[in-house]
Parts: structure tokens; sequence; C-alpha cells
């Protein structure tokens, strides 16, 4: 489907006239005074809307290559804005019958791709964000494993320590190796020691794209009794292109999430999604119990399933649901439909490393294992790495609109350094060093220009 705006003008005109003789279906009434404004107002009001929209970084553009942002696919705008003329609530059927269906089978699609046994073989719903979906996870944790803490990787999402203590229990950050994945060799003791219920393993960590070796954390924790549940929200998508060839990922730790205990993933990232759009998956369905509720005005439309029953969230937007049931009827979750639009991300991530390393300016910091490139100009001071950094940021930023160059920075220690190889004199305690997230099948083409655009901007100093 093409991107243009004409195609989604055209196809928003249509999902408006449609929508609205659907309503005329019902009556004609008449709508209240209350709600009527001045045209004039409006045409003024969204003319500000416009002009201060403009206040952004461009997040569409290839050189963009910043943070994990970039807008949604045409079709998810259409979907979205499609269902929310209606505005469902997934919460009870009552509130949503249409979106609720397409909610279970994209949900449905999900646990298919990670190798979740199909439905009633799992459990599972989108929530309004990877945080919500991973407190519920740990919430499950909890009520599975009493009194336990969670282990996570000193380099996982901050979510997890954040909800374990809105969660009341313990949450234990384990070392991370070299290639920025937790070490497993930590992890061995910790779990030996009966104090962890839950490891939460993490397939794309949101600073540096590390995968931890999920196929060596489950072994090690059904020895021990323990639950695993995977942080997949940013990563989760590469489990299409994770067929261990040059422009794929690792293979073994994507397959591994099969016969884990839950895994959170984020369609609004990989997805092409709008915000907020996140899901959580359970293996065993079981884990309904953990959710048992009553409520004396819902649930009495149908005996199937509301999803309000197995959601810690009550009001659910459907157009949520809407959006990623119509992306994936025109990409689906395989290699050659969502898959063919990762897969040039990952080609850009492993070519600027390439050219990374082969530069006399730049060093990379470490492989990338997914689409995130971590590099450090090349200087003999960590001081001097941070602010040459920083000055490659500000640079980019400042740059007219059609030159501009947006990056961003991570923070390292002298510590972490020394552990990937860098001789670098650690003569202040952190640093920061150059980040970019090539989430964009754009980047591809693009990455020649970005190499030179970063050495021009450290010439420039």
């Amino acid at each position: 489907m093409p991107a243009g705006a004409e195609v989604l003008g055209d196809q928003l005109r249509i999902a408006v006239d449609e929508i609205a003789a659907w309503m005329r279906e019902y009556g004609d009434h008449a709508t209240h005074a209350a709600q009527d404004i001045d045209l004039g107002a409006l045409e003024a009001a969204t003319t500000e809307l416009r002009s201060r929209l403009r206040d952004n970084y461009p997040f569409h553009h290839p050189r963009y290559a910043g943070q994990m942002l970039k807008p949604p696919h045409p079709a998810a705008v259409i979907g979205y804005v499609t269902a929310m003329l209606i505005n469902p609530n997934n919460h009870a059927l009552d509130g949503g019958p249409a979106t609720a269906a397409m909610e279970k089978e994209v949900v449905a699609q999900l646990a298919a791709m990670f190798g979740f046994p199909a439905a009633p073989g799992h459990l599972g719903h989108l929530t309004s964000s990877g945080t919500i979906a991973n407190l519920e996870a740990l919430f499950v944790a909890r009520e599975t494993h009493p009194g336990k803490a969670i282990a996570h990787s000193a380099d996982a999402h901050y979510t997890h320590a954040r909800m374990a203590h809105v969660l009341g229990i313990e949450s234990v950050a384990c070392p991370t190796g070299a290639d920025g994945a937790i070490s497993v060799e930590a992890l061995e003791p910790l779990l030996a020691s009966g104090r962890v219920g839950t490891v939460v393993a993490t397939t794309g960590t949101t600073g540096l794209g590390a995968v931890d070796p999920v196929h060596e954390i489950l072994p090690l924790a059904r020895h021990h009794g323990v639950r695993v549940h995977v942080d997949a929200a940013y990563g989760g998508f590469f489990r299409l292109i994770a067929d261990d060839t040059a422009d794929g990922v690792a293979a073994a730790p994507f397959a591994a999430i099969a016969d884990c205990d839950s895994v959170v993933i984020d369609p609004h990232k990989h997805g092409l999604q709008p915000y907020g759009c996140g899901a959580v998956l359970f293996r065993d369905p079981g884990v309904a119990r953990h959710y048992l509720h009553d409520s004396p005005y819902t649930y009495f439309t149908s005996d199937e399933l509301h999803l309000g029953e197995i959601s810690l969230e009550c009001s659910r937007a459907g157009a949520a649901a809407a959006a990623l049931w119509l992306t994936t009827r025109l990409l689906p979750l395989t290699a050659d439909g969502l898959g063919a639009v990762l897969r040039p991300g990952r080609r850009a991530a492993v070519e600027w490393a390439r050219l990374i390393s082969e530069s006399s300016e730049l060093d990379l910091y470490q492989t990338p294992a997914l689409d995130i490139v971590t590099y450090l100009p090349a200087r003999a001071r960590l001081s001097e790495v941070d602010a040459v950094s920083a000055a490659v940021l500000a640079r980019g930023m400042a740059l007219p609109p059609a030159e501009s160059l947006h990056l961003a920075t991570y923070a390292v220690s002298g510590s972490s350094l020394a552990a990937r190889g860098h001789q670098v004199d650690a003569d202040v305690d952190t640093g920061r060093i150059l980040r970019s997230v090539l989430m964009k099948p754009e980047h591809e083409a693009a990455v020649p220009d970005l190499h030179a655009a970063v050495l021009a901007a450290i010439a420039a100093g």
C-alpha cells in the first residue's frame, strides 16, 4: 500500500462517509447544541495545532536515527481513525464486539509468531503500553511465586524495577556481559539461592539492543523451579527474521520464547502501530484465575470471554485493535510480510557497523544484535569521548532541516568500555557515546550519508 498522503486521505474520507452511513441506519436524531462550536474558531485552533506540532523532531525521516520513534503505517492510521469514529471500548463485549473479536485474532497471531499453543492454549490481550504489559506479567509472577523476587538484566528496561516496587516485590539486577546481555554465570547462583521466583529475559534492550540468551536461561530456570518472562517489547518482532543469516538475527534466543511462561511485545514499535499498543501473552491460560473479579453492570451481553476479565486495565481503546488487525491483514506476521519491513533496518545496522569498524575516527562500541548501533569517537580519554559525542549530537540538530542529523547518546563507564576492548583512559566515571536506532527501512539506503554526516560533525570540532 502506498504511504502517500493522497491515498491516506482518500481512505479516511471513505471511512468517515461509511461510518456516518452506518450511524444513520439507526435513525436521525437531533444533536445537542452544547457541543456546537464556531467554524472559524475550529479553523483557528486547528491551524495553531498544526503549527505547534512542528515543534517535533523528524521521526519520519531517515536522518532521524535517535530514539525508538517513527510514524505508524498508513494502514494503522486508517484502522485507528475508522474505529475511533465509533470509539469502542474493548473492556467488555458490549463495549466493542467487533474490535474485541479483532483483538482476539491479532493476539492469536502474536501467540503463533512466538510459538505459543493455539487457543485455548494461551491467554493474552493488548495493553496501552509495554509498561502495563510488563506490569501484568509481573503481577502474575507475584501471584504464582509469592514472596519471591524477580531477576532481570542490569541493562533491562527500568520498568521492571519500577513495577516491582508498585507490586511490593523485590527486584534484583543481574550483571551483564561484554555484549550487554545478562550474564548466565552470574544468574546461576542467584537462582540456586531460592530467592528468585521469576527471571525476566530481554530480547532487545532499549539501550543497546542486546538480546539475552533465552535458550540458556530457560533450562537453568526450569532446573531451579523459576518462572521465565520475556520482555520482547522492543525486539519481539525480530522473531520473524531470527534465522541466523547475514541480515537476520540469532535464532536460538527467539525460538526459546515458545517454552517460556509469558512474553510482552510492543506493536507500537516495530509493529508499525500508533502509541499506545502493547501486548502481553501467557503460555498457560490458567493464569486467568488471578484476574478474577466481578462487576454489577458488565459482562452480561455474552457468555464468551470478555477481555476485561483477563486484564488489569479496564477501559482500553478498541481502535488500537482495529489498527493492528488492519495492518496485519496487509503485512502479515511472516518473514515475507512484516519481516520484510524489519530486514532493511537490520541490514543498515550491519553495514553501518562495518563502516564504523573501518573508520579511523570512530570505534564500534559493540556488535549490534538487532538494529541499534552504538559507537564512539576515537579519543584517548573518556572525558574527550563524552565532549565530542555531545558536540556531534548538538551540531547535527543545529543544521538546517534539510541537512539535519538526529542521533542519541548512551552513558557508559570506563569498565564497560574496557570489557569491550576499548583502550580509553577513564578519567571520569561515565561519559556519553553515540547511539543510533535504525528502525525504519529507509535507513538502509541512508547509511552512507549518515556515516558521512557523523564524520563531518566530528571534523567540525
